[in-house]
């Protein structure tokens, strides 16, 4: 493949902490038990948890490297909003007592380190993250089979997760004391249907990327988690019990409804082109999107956000993402200050292209990037 790129070497740094992979080995395995106890921390909470309501969350979705990240952080820097978060994983599934447990047991400021996909982006056990996932993954076990329409939509129905989904969040509100639930989720692109049907005031945030710039970056975070296999083999089992399937040995291609896309991706990769399958990818996930936006039952909620026009125009799009998700300006106005000076476009990464590679990508996403004003670079 004629492609040039700068990946990062990986090091030791990156390892799996041996606390983090053996905690989450115990709860993986014993998730049923896990779940019960759910069940009985919403019993006991029964009385607050009908008065607490579940307005208007907010979700942060789209295909990774497309900036859910960044925009989740911004986001999650409301005072009206609150999150998941690092220290929710590995033990989900009881939010209200962890999250009692650990405000009356921390001492000292949470440590900052870089993310390991080694893009500039610095997180503490506080920041925002997308621990919801094993939570799908225990109510659809199916969910991430590449052979099944991942797609879920509002003709599903599964009441089991419906109830508890409701009073998980409504117990994170509380013991957070936050008014509205704020979720990132880059699987949750092919949810956006049965989210809304769960909760029909629900907004959606979806940040799109070039797809040139996309497709690239994908692909060097790809080789990035096969290098950081490559030193500790515990990675790809670990990204599989946190619910993350993107990157690494484990990567499986989403299924959003035609088989023979997920096939023509898989077969991409097989033979080692790469840049075609993650073309495909991009097409197919953002072609769901389209079909969101010209939704009449969908297309209020859904909001696209093209991460140039963040980058180039943070404060035009930081006053549109408030209008669309009803949050009120004034209490964000040091956050705002605060995103519009950092807001840039990524560096941290640089490729060459052969021309007919390029011309063989734009072939495949035009059909979709062009209706969200993209054009072939020059």
């Amino acid at each position: 493949m004629n492609v040039k790129l700068q990946v990062p070497e990986a090091n030791a740094r990156q390892r799996v902490p041996s606390a983090l992979y053996w905690q989450s080995r115990f709860f993986d395995a014993t998730k049923t038990v896990w779940k019960q106890l759910a069940d009985i921390e919403s019993w006991a909470l029964a009385d607050e948890i009908v008065g607490q309501s579940v307005n208007r969350p907010v979700y942060v979705c789209g295909l990774a490297r497309s900036g859910t990240t960044v925009v989740t952080e911004m986001l999650n820097a409301h005072q009206d909003l609150t999150s998941h978060r690092y220290s929710d994983f590995p033990n989900v599934y009881t939010p209200y007592w962890r999250n009692w447990l650990l405000q009356r047991g921390r001492m000292g400021e949470a440590q900052a380190v870089e993310r390991a996909h080694q893009d500039g982006l610095w997180v503490t056990q506080d920041s925002p993250e997308a621990v919801e996932e094993v939570l799908w993954n225990y109510f659809f076990p199916q969910i991430h089979d590449s052979e099944s329409d991942q797609r879920l939509t509002q003709a599903t129905n599964n009441a089991a997760f419906e109830r508890f989904y409701r009073e998980h969040i409504a117990k994170l509100l509380l013991v957070r004391e936050a008014p509205r639930y704020l979720a990132k989720g880059n699987y949750n692109i092919s949810r956006v249907g049965y989210i809304s049907k769960i909760f029909p005031d629900a907004r959606f945030v979806i940040p799109i990327r070039h797809p040139v710039n996309h497709i690239v970056s994908l692909y060097k975070q790809h080789l990035l988690f096969m290098q950081l296999q490559q030193h500790d083999k515990r990675t790809a089992q670990q990204l599989v019990m946190s619910g993350h399937f993107e990157f690494g040995p484990q990567r499986r291609c989403p299924n959003l409804g035609d088989s023979s896309i997920t096939q023509q991706i898989n077969d991409s990769w097989s033979r080692g082109d790469e840049l075609q399958g993650w073309a495909l990818m991009w097409r197919q996930a953002y072609g769901q999107v389209q079909q969101y936006l010209e939704d009449p039952d969908l297309q209020e909620q859904v909001m696209l956000l093209r991460y140039e026009d963040l980058c180039g125009e943070p404060q035009s799009c930081i006053d549109v993402i408030l209008s669309h998700t009803g949050l009120p300006a004034e209490p964000f106005a040091a956050a705002r200050e605060h995103y519009q000076s950092i807001l840039k476009p990524p560096n941290y990464y640089h490729f060459d292209i052969d021309d007919a590679i390029l011309e063989e990508i734009w072939d495949t996403v035009a059909p979709v990037a062009e209706s969200f004003g993209y054009s072939r670079p020059l």
